[in-house]
């Protein structure tokens, strides 16, 4: 478990997205991501992500800077929410890079933090707490994250980034789910925090 300490539960300057892609994958390990709503607030400490660099990436949805209406975003400037649905599930990124160069990083999995009865009321009483959140489908909608959260800024309520904790170790390897494209298969982009049990595999 992520140890807590002194936390300012306020979003991050937007300063923070400046950061380029790959640094930014791993500066949010330990972040904690907040969603408030009318049911109440549930966050999580972002314990993996997966970094995507854009139109030289094939695993990247703007590879070749692909712009459609749901990739719009992306050409934006960094530090504003990417969410989109893949096989029934929403998934929340954060876009990255230079305005023009579209790039983001997935949050693949959090440990739970605030709102752990919420977050059962969501996803079913009988899970697992581990089950709750170690999977990007399963985070968004534990914390209520939907396609509705497309394109607010990182930085504002209701869905933003809060400080959090160092990270002591992080461990790298290939992203998940993305077989068919090519070598990008095998780039060591995803980044975790070792051995936090909300990892996603």
């Amino acid at each position: 478990m992520i140890e807590v300490s002194r936390l300012n539960l306020q979003p991050l300057h937007i300063d923070f997205y400046q950061n380029p892609t790959l640094d930014l994958a791993q500066a949010l390990l330990g972040k904690l991501l907040v969603k408030e709503t009318e049911e109440g607030v549930a966050s999580g400490w972002i314990v993996e992500t997966e970094a995507y660099m854009g139109p030289f990436d094939r695993a990247a949805h703007s590879f070749g800077n692909r712009r459609t209406k749901r990739t719009e975003v992306m050409f934006g400037p960094p530090g504003h929410f990417y969410t989109y649905v893949m096989h029934t599930h929403c998934l929340v990124n954060v876009v990255s890079g230079e305005v023009g160069h579209p790039e983001a990083v997935l949050i693949r999995a959090v440990e739970p933090y605030q709102g752990i009865d919420l977050m059962y009321s969501r996803r079913g009483q009988e899970k697992k707490e581990k089950q709750l959140t170690n999977g990007p489908g399963k985070l968004t909608k534990a914390l209520g994250i939907t396609k509705l959260d497309y394109g607010l800024p990182c930085d504002k309520k209701p869905l933003y980034i809060a400080e959090g904790n160092d990270v002591q170790s992080i461990e790298r390897g290939p992203r998940i789910g993305i077989d068919n494209s090519g070598e990008a298969k095998d780039y060591p982009w995803r980044y975790w925090i070792s051995g936090n049990r909300f990892v996603s595999r």
